[in-house]
């Protein structure tokens, strides 16, 4: 089944989760998605580019994972 993320323009630094987060839709459900990375805490902002970096990082892992919440960690090295 090709499944695939609808972004939302809101990624922002969540100081809860200690990490950058994004909104995604995935058949009509609303996905967080936290992006865990030491060097991602140190910007105070995200360019486009890297944006779209971490788009492609949800899509990789959605090709490798199920969704079984509407939160996904992804840890990023």
């Amino acid at each position: 089944m090709n499944q695939a993320f609808i972004f939302n323009d809101d990624l922002s630094f969540n100081n809860e989760e200690d990490a950058w987060c994004l909104t995604a839709q995935l058949s009509g459900q609303l996905i967080t998605i936290y992006y865990h990375s030491f060097e991602l805490k140190q910007l105070d902002s995200i360019d486009t580019c890297t944006k779209y970096d971490l788009e492609e990082v949800a899509e990789l892992w959605l090709e490798k994972n199920d969704i079984e919440e509407n939160i996904i960690h992804i840890n990023l090295k």
